[in-house]
């Protein structure tokens, strides 16, 4: 069996290859050198980056048998992720790897501007004692105002807290509640920047947030305020930070990100009151660690087919335990209701009914819908492009949730809408603890059929010596029947969904289709 071809573009820690394992071709580059990473990316399945590579939509065009592209990191600022979407390309980062060192570095800048730290030690290496020169502020008792408050911001409060400092955010996003819960109290912005002696920035950079904190901002803080930013560059105008230092209206700033990077000649690096450092948030041996493992796992989990949680371009939210063994099934029950079809697709619905259905099922959606176009088009479908595939086809897609259940504890239903006006439904659900999945609805036809890697399925008017056709025809072919379930409905039609242990060839299901006299025969192997 071939071996699926890694390509690692950048330097990552020896762990992450270990997390790998011994299942990939692992091949490297310099993904910062563009000829080199063109060459190298036409033929592997998965490329492992950091920050210097830039992935965008050259790099998919070469790439004819990319599958997924990690980040080992948080920041995605290099890897185009439109292009990569439309490529059916998934994206995985590690959102969560570095947050421990970026709270750690935000808060080192604090103290080093609050304390004059840089150019006391720069003194000093010169020869030059300067105690009184250098005299600094405590944080204690202090006001500091964090901006953002997600996981950083959390972390970076929880550790000034021990400061004795008071706590105030800005972020629209948070409940008061839940901020009160971490000893913070909600303000506004305006209220921020006039009441905070530090002010503290963990927020991610969009088009809202880009210039959050300008010149206007910045005539509103005190002027004993100190500025960290080491969350993204852009956020806080450099431009206006440096004026504002100049004119004395702040008086000190830590800096780690920059709105253009590398970036090594900023006015405000002439500054004595300004503690630079070059992006070095995530810069510690165990967020990098930490980082490749998540990402090398994710890439196992991606190359398997399988969802994977930090996917960032798959629409399908978190994936709960509990949906786990429904995520195959809602699948192949897309697949068997596309076999089905005698028609164009116009509209895929997917109902989810009973206990899962208080989770966020979203991902279950979207694994029906790969499973629809699996059966559909030729080129590789996954999580990613799924969407993107019914989108361009003009497919209407809908979720619908309902509590209640009356038959089953849990159930899933794929119906498809069809240019004649025709709909096909498949119905299913898990049972038992080995989580065992089940047909248990076909067109309107109630059965009770384990799923099998292949099945046939025949509609025709009910009469009697079908059964005996369809054994006759498969033992001739050799086909060796697992199961095999009769339903029928009050208007004289029936049902019959087999499980058999080889494909049944065409030319049986032929034959079996015109013996019966059958609406449509199927077989199908999921």
């Amino acid at each position: 069996m071939t071996k699926s071809k890694v390509l690692i573009a950048e330097e990552l820690s020896p762990a992450t290859v270990e997390a790998l394992g011994p299942d990939f071709e692992i091949v490297n580059c310099d993904g910062a050198n563009r000829a080199e990473l063109l060459a190298a990316i036409t033929d592997v399945d998965a490329i492992l980056v950091r920050s210097a590579t830039q992935v965008d939509e050259e790099a998919f065009a070469a790439a004819k048998n990319l599958k997924v592209v990690a980040r080992a990191g948080v920041g995605l600022d290099n890897v185009d992720v439109k292009a990569a979407t439309q490529a059916g390309v998934m994206v995985v980062n590690a959102p969560t790897s570095n947050i421990v060192s970026a709270a750690e570095l935000a808060v080192a800048l604090l103290l080093a501007s609050a304390r004059n730290i840089v150019p006391a030690n720069e003194a000093l290496h010169k020869g030059e004692w300067k105690r009184s020169k250098y005299t600094g502020v405590e944080v204690a008792d202090k006001v500091v105002g964090v901006v953002g408050l997600g996981r950083i911001g959390v972390l970076v409060a929880q550790r000034l807290s021990a400061f004795g400092v008071q706590l105030i955010a800005y972020d629209p996003y948070v409940q008061p509640a839940r901020a009160a819960q971490l000893g913070v109290r909600m303000v506004t912005l305006d209220e921020l920047l006039a009441e905070s002696d530090f002010i503290t920035v963990h927020l991610p950079k969009t088009p809202e947030t880009i210039g959050l904190i300008g010149d206007a901002e910045l005539h509103k803080t005190k002027p004993t305020v100190h500025i960290i930013n080491a969350a993204r560059g852009g956020i806080i105008d450099e431009t206006a930070l440096y004026q504002a230092l100049v004119d004395g209206r702040v008086a000190g700033a830590g800096m780690d990100v920059y709105a253009k990077e590398p970036c090594t000649d900023s006015p405000l690096f002439t500054l004595e009151n300004v503690v630079a450092t070059p992006h070095l948030g995530a810069s510690t041996d165990e967020a990098q660690e930490k980082a490749g493992i998540s990402v090398a796992r994710s890439v196992r989990l991606a190359l398997a087919g399988e969802l994977v949680p930090d996917a960032v371009n798959v629409q399908g939210g978190q994936l709960h335990e509990d949906l786990k063994p429904i995520l195959p099934l809602a699948e192949k029950l897309g697949a068997i209701a596309c076999s089905l079809a005698q028609a164009a697709l116009v509209r895929v619905d997917v109902a989810v009914l009973g206990e899962i259905s208080e989770h966020d099922v979203r991902v279950l959606e979207l694994s029906a819908l790969k499973g629809v176009f699996q059966t559909l088009v030729h080129d590789p479908v996954s999580y990613v492009n799924a969407p993107v595939l019914a989108e361009q086809r003009g497919v209407e897609v809908a979720l619908t949730t309902d509590r209640t259940s009356e038959d089953h504890r849990n159930l899933v239903r794929v119906t498809l809408t069809l240019t004649d006006g025709s709909k096909i439904s498949v119905g299913g659900t898990v049972t038992g603890a080995r989580h065992t999945a089940k047909i248990v609805e076909v067109d309107g036809f109630d059965v009770d059929v384990p799923l099998s890697s292949h099945m046939g399925f025949l509609r025709y008017h009910d009469r009697t010596g079908v059964v005996g056709i369809v054994g006759n025809i498969l033992g001739s072919a050799e086909v060796n029947i697992a199961g095999m379930q009769v339903s029928r409905d009050d208007s004289g039609h029936a049902m019959i969904v087999l499980t058999v242990d080889s494909e049944i060839p065409q030319d049986s299901l032929d034959s079996i289709v015109v013996e019966v006299g059958a609406h449509y025969g199927r077989a199908i192997s999921v």
